[in-house]
């Protein structure tokens, strides 16, 4: 059996400029990184911003588990499927980090027959957009430390320092440093802390900003530290803005690619969803409604959170209205969530997956609340049995949605077609309400609640001291109108990592609370959640290599 990185160096590309004119785009829109890639103009942007918007898909999932469910997987082979089909669709995807592809997840391209391309370059530095993120992050961190060591005219105190440094790895040695060690040229030591770059405040902003002038906007409004008086003091206040917008210049600017079947794919922004907001950038998703008449666009993670996210924060923020909704499903994933080991999900288990497919439950039952048409699909497996297929699609179907089996990872677009047809049906014959959870009027503990109790299915919430203290403050300082963003576990509904299904009679504990005001939002940590992951026993960086002529191997 050929690996994912096999099929996808095995792959006739087409030259961008090809694909992009396939959409109607012209070759002065394209800024070239080499054959196979590009950035799309702010010029293009302007010439199609008149253009009737196509419709909107965004594909969620259950939670992950050990099993594998294909999310961006079955987002790739949907696009190619309607493409089939002959509708002109567009992805609009999320850039991967570079933590998980030398961790345990491995990277976001997609897997068999459903992949973006150039694959390698998509999972490692593609155009550089993650790299601008970190240094714009990084410099605004060097100016910071420099304004408290050259005087500290704002009268910044050290102890209340708020923003972190980033990189974009697995590092858990970095989450809590000193820094100025020394002598006194070398800075006043303190305490401080790295995030992974897709944690970082600047990836939220770029993915929320609708142009450059947004993007100043809301960089000079991120609080970096207080001061001794307990005023806030933003990247505004250092002068910081226009030296970071100078460095994301370029990375503003969405990209484009290619899926196996030459399917245009846009990829932009990728911010984590289990302690991010989880969704590429508004300005590709609406770039791509402007070029096709369909989007298909993905959420991090589980319904719980990605999806969440990108009702309540993205398209609160940005106007956007799903259209339909697609929630991925294995069979082997409800069954481990029914209580059976990664090493015997293959056989037959209709009483464990009677028993998971609660977690599906619940996520459907989510979704519905925010007025969006479902269609549930299964990403499919070869020990899938017919009974077991059939009696998850009754299930579906008896909750009012829509159904239909996904062999994408095997087949492509051509395994897609059952689920392209069933999507189809949801748009043409169906309405979508789309609103959103919770009114913007509501506290910010009110909020954190709704979220907790809908959609988690949590008793309560519980916050420590230091939560408390600081959503006071966050209120204080006239921001308790701003959205929630949860930072959660993603392998449970609840924010026990363990509790699989669909945990009863808990609490969710916010142990922390910042603001995020260049984002727009107020983020809250819940139980074990790291804002810095740190590589498993055995990374997947032990795979990967590059031979003599350059070709890379392991990646995955």
């Amino acid at each position: 059996m050929k690996t994912d990185i096999q099929i996808a160096q095995e792959t006739v590309m087409e030259p961008i400029a090809k694909v992009a004119a396939g959409l109607g785009i012209e070759a002065d829109d394209l800024e070239l990184y080499g054959k196979y890639k590009a950035k799309l103009s702010d010029e293009l942007m302007d010439r199609v911003k008149d253009n009737p918007d196509g419709k909107l898909v965004l594909v969620t999932a259950i939670n992950p588990t050990p099993a594998g469910e294909g999310k961006t997987t079955t987002s790739i082979g949907l696009a190619q499927a309607l493409c089939r089909l002959n509708k002109k669709a567009v992805l609009a995807l999320r850039e991967p980090s570079l933590g998980p592809c030398f961790g345990i997840k491995g990277g976001a391209a997609g897997g068999g027959y459903a992949q973006v391309v150039p694959m390698e370059d998509l999972n490692l530095h593609f155009t550089g957009d993650f790299h601008a993120i970190t240094s714009a992050n990084n410099l605004l961190a060097a100016m910071l430390d420099n304004h408290i060591q050259q005087g500290n005219d704002l009268g910044i105190d050290p102890r209340q320092v708020v923003w972190k440094r980033c990189l974009d790895m697995n590092d858990r040695a970095l989450r809590n440093i000193v820094v100025g060690l020394g002598s006194k040229a070398d800075g006043m030591v303190r305490e401080d802390h790295f995030v992974i770059t897709v944690a970082s405040e600047i990836m939220a902003v770029l993915c929320l900003a609708d142009d450059m002038e947004d993007l100043k906007r809301r960089l000079g409004r991120m609080i970096v530290a207080y001061s001794f008086s307990g005023e806030p003091v933003t990247a505004a206040d250092l002068k910081a803005v226009g030296a970071m917008a100078a460095l994301l210049k370029d990375a503003l600017k969405p990209n484009l690619i290619q899926t196996l079947e030459h399917t245009p794919a846009i990829v932009h922004g990728g911010p984590f969803a289990n302690i991010a907001h989880g969704c590429n950038s508004v300005r590709a998703t609406k770039m791509a409604m402007k070029l096709g008449d369909i989007t298909v666009t993905e959420a991090g993670f589980g319904a719980d959170l990605g999806a969440e996210k990108f009702f309540d924060i993205k398209c609160r923020m940005s106007g956007l209205k799903p259209d339909a909704v697609v929630l991925v499903a294995t069979v082997r994933a409800l069954k481990y969530n029914g209580g059976v080991p990664k090493t015997e999900l293959s056989a037959e288990n209709t009483d464990a997956l009677k028993k998971g497919i609660v977690n599906l439950e619940k996520h459907i039952e989510n979704l519905q609340k925010y007025g969006v048409p479902i269609v549930v699909t299964l990403n499919s497996f070869v020990t899938d049995t017919a009974a077991e297929v059939q009696y998850i699609e009754d299930f579906c179907k008896a909750r009012g949605c829509e159904f239909a089996l996904s062999e994408v990872w095997e087949k492509g677009g051509e395994g897609g077609i059952a689920l392209a047809e069933r999507v189809l049906c949801a748009l043409e014959e169906k309405e979508s309400h789309f609103k959103v959870l919770y009114e913007d009027n509501l506290s910010i503990r009110e909020k954190i609640e709704t979220i907790a109790k809908e959609i988690y299915g949590a008793d309560g919430v519980t916050y420590s001291g230091a939560a408390g203290k600081e959503l006071k403050r966050i209120e204080k300082l006239g921001m308790g109108d701003f959205p929630v963003c949860m930072a959660k576990t993603q392998y449970s509904l609840s924010d026990d990592q363990h509790k699989l299904g669909r945990p009863e009679h808990f609490t969710v504990n916010v142990r922390e609370i910042y603001v995020s005001a260049g984002a727009g939002f107020v983020v809250a940590v819940t139980g074990a959640i790291m804002t810095m992951p740190g590589l498993p026993k055995k990374p997947a960086a032990n795979n990967i290599d590059v031979d003599e002529n350059g070709m890379i191997t392991g990646l995955f």
